[in-house]
C-alpha cells in the first residue's frame, strides 16, 4: 500500500496523542511481577504494547512479539523469573537478525535456562523460568538501554537484589533513568549508588493503580509539522503531556526550541498531565548540532525537520540506530536522497548534512523499511512539497496507530495511492 500525503495551508488542532509507549511496556512487566491485577490505566494501543498485554492474559507456550523489540528484550528478562514455566520467544523475520546475546549471556551469568533455538547470539529463545540469586553483573554502558531496563525490572525479584555495574560511556541513560522511575512508582529500592552503578535491592514490588501520561515521541512529529508548515500562525494542542516528564524523549521541547516552536503548558504541576500549545517563535539557528545518545529514537524527526528548513546539521550518539527495526543511518540516506538532500555518515554513529543537495526523485515513493519511525517522520515533508508518497503506511502501528487518522484531523489529506 502507498499513501498520498497533502499538507494543510492552515493549521491550528488539538492532536490526541498515543500514551507513552516506552511507560506502558515497563508498567505492565512491572505490574505483572507485583502480581497486580488491575492493569495500568491508559495503556498505549500500539502493536509494542498489545503483544505484552497478549502474552501476560493468554501465556501460549510460544509468544510471537512481532516486530516489537523492546517486548523482545523485557519478555525475555521476564520470563527468566517466571518460575516453573517454559516458553519459545520469537518475533518476525527481521527479529531474528537482531542480536540479543548480551542480555541473555547477563541473565545466564544470574543463572537464567535459556537457550537459542536457531541461530546462536539471535531469536528465536527457549526460556525456562526459576528464581535467580542475583547479586553483582557487568555490563557495557554502550548497549541497548532495553537490555539494562530488562536486568533492572527483574532485579527486586532476585534473591540478593542486584548490583549493575556499566562499563565504558553509559549511552540513553534517560531512557535507564525513566526506568528505575517506574520502578520506585511501584515500590521498588532502586537507585544509583555512583555514575555508573546501579542498587537495587530485594525488596517486592506492590500493586497499584497507575496512570500513564502520553507519549512525547508521538508529540515530536507534530512539532516537526509546525515547524515545516507553510502557515506562519500555525498551533497545534496537545493533550496528556507532562512538564518534567522522565520520558527523555521530552528533550525534543528544548531542540525543537532551537528550530523556531515554542511549547506553553497549562500547567507546571509536575507529575500531572496537562496540555501543551506548540506555536512557531521565528526565531531559528542557522546550523545544528547534537548529541542524540541519550535520545536516540528522535534522530529521524532532526534529520528531516533541519534538512527541510535548510539548517545543516551535525549529529552524534547514533550508534544504536544501525540494530533497531531496520538500519535507520543508511535508510535515512537513501530516503533523504530521494527528497534532495545527501547525507554523509561517520563511524556508524554520526549523521551530517553539510548542505549538499541533489535532483530529488519521489515518484516511488518513500520506503519506510518495516520501520514506524520511517513512516511518522518523514509524512510531514509534505508540508514542504506538493505531495508525499509514504510506502507500506501501516507500520505506524508499532507506536502510534491512530496516526494517518490523526493529521486527517489536523486537515491533511491521506489517500490511498493509485498509480
Amino acid at each position: 500500500m502507498q499513501y498520498n500525503i497533502t499538507a494543510p495551508s492552515h493549521l491550528l488542532h488539538t492532536a490526541k496523542l498515543p500514551a507513552s509507549k516506552s511507560i506502558s511496556n515497563r508498567a505492565l512487566i512491572i505490574h505483572a511481577l507485583s502480581g497486580g491485577k488491575m492493569l495500568p490505566e491508559n495503556l498505549s494501543n500500539c502493536d509494542d504494547t498489545e503483544v505484552i498485554v497478549a502474552a501476560m492474559r493468554d501465556n501460549p507456550y510460544e509468544i510471537n512479539i512481532k516486530a516489537a523489540g523492546t517486548a523482545m528484550r523485557f519478555m525475555t528478562a521476564y520470563l527468566a523469573v517466571k518460575d516453573g514455566e517454559e516458553h519459545v520467544l520469537t518475533g518476525t523475520e527481521r527479529m531474528k537478525h537482531r542480536p540479543i546475546s548480551v542480555l541473555v549471556d547477563a541473565l545466564r551469568f544470574l543463572g537464567a535456562d535459556i537457550q537459542y533455538v536457531g541461530e546462536e547470539g539471535f531469536p528465536p529463545l527457549r526460556i525456562k523460568g526459576g528464581k535467580l540469586e542475583g547479586g553483582l553483573l557487568e555490563v557495557p554502558g554502550n548497549i541497548s538501554s532495553q537490555y539494562i531496563s530488562a536486568l533492572l525490572m527483574i532485579a527486586p525479584t532476585l534473591k540478593n537484589g542486584l548490583t549493575l555495574r556499566l562499563t565504558g560511556d553509559i549511552i540513553s541513560r534517560p531512557y535507564i533513568d525513566l526506568t528505575l522511575w517506574t520502578m520506585r512508582e511501584f515500590g521498588a529500592d532502586a537507585e544509583w549508588s555512583d555514575y555508573e552503578t546501579i542498587e537495587v535491592r530485594p525488596t517486592p514490588y506492590k500493586e497499584r493503580a497507575y496512570y500513564i501520561e502520553n507519549d512525547w515521541s508521538g508529540a515530536s512529529y507534530w512539532y516537526e509539522i509546525v515547524a515545516l508548515s507553510k502557515d506562519p500562525e500555525a498551533e497545534v494542542r496537545l493533550e496528556g503531556l507532562m512538564d518534567g516528564s522522565k520520558q527523555g524523549d521530552s528533550s525534543l521541547r528544548y531542540i525543537f526550541s532551537l528550530l523556531g516552536v515554542k511549547s506553553k503548558f497549562d500547567s507546571k504541576q509536575q507529575g500531572v498531565p496537562t496540555t501543551v500549545t506548540i506555536k512557531r517563535s521565528g526565531h531559528c539557528v542557522p546550523r545544528l548540532e547534537y548529541d542524540f545518545v541519550n535520545s536516540p529514537d528522535l534522530a529521524q524527526t532532526f534529520v528531516v525537520t533541519c534538512a527541510l528548513l535548510n539548517v545543516p546539521f551535525h549529529f552524534r550518539g547514533l550508534s544504536t540506530l544501525k540494530i533497531k527495526e531496520t538500519d535507520r543511518i543508511e535508510a535515512l540516506k537513501n530516503e533523504m536522497r530521494k527528497l534532495g538532500y545527501v547525507l554523509k555518515s561517520l563511524d556508524d554513529s554520526e549523521l551530517i548534512w553539510d548542505g549538499e543537495r541533489c535532483e530529488p526523485d519521489m515518484e516511488n515513493g518513500i520506503d519506510t523499511y518495516e520501520d514506524h519511525r520511517m513512516a511518522l517522520s518523514f509524512a510531514p515533508a509534505a508540508c514542504v512539497f506538493d505531495r508525499v508518497l509514504i510506502n507500506n503506511p501501516q507500520v505506524v502501528t508499532k507506536s502510534y496507530p491512530n496516526y494517518w487518522e490523526d493529521i486527517k484531523a489536523g486537515g491533511f489529506e491521506v489517500k490511498v495511492h493509485s498509480s
